[in-house]
């Protein structure tokens, strides 16, 4: 096992609720929070709240993920979502 691989079985995965699982992915797969919204019959604001969280986790488990590139990174890693998923 390669020692990034190995760094990686150790990292700190933060819990996510199936909304947030569910809106994260929508939210990679669309273009806006917009489009996530109409796409779940949700309030925009209710996309922002759940990023928002969810990006507040990964700060909190000490991997923060600022950026929606940064957040597809964290996904993958933590085997929440594959590349053929996106």
């Amino acid at each position: 096992m390669s020692v990034a691989v190995a760094a990686m079985t150790h990292l700190i995965r933060p819990e996510l609720a199936p909304r947030e699982r569910e809106v994260l992915l929508a939210w990679f797969r669309t273009d806006s929070k917009d489009e996530v919204a109409r796409e779940l019959h949700i309030a925009p604001t209710t996309v922002r709240t759940h990023l928002q969280r969810i990006r507040a986790k990964y700060a909190a488990a000490g991997r923060p993920a600022p950026t929606k590139a940064a957040l597809v990174a964290r996904a993958i890693q933590d085997g929440l979502i594959d590349v053929d998923d996106l």
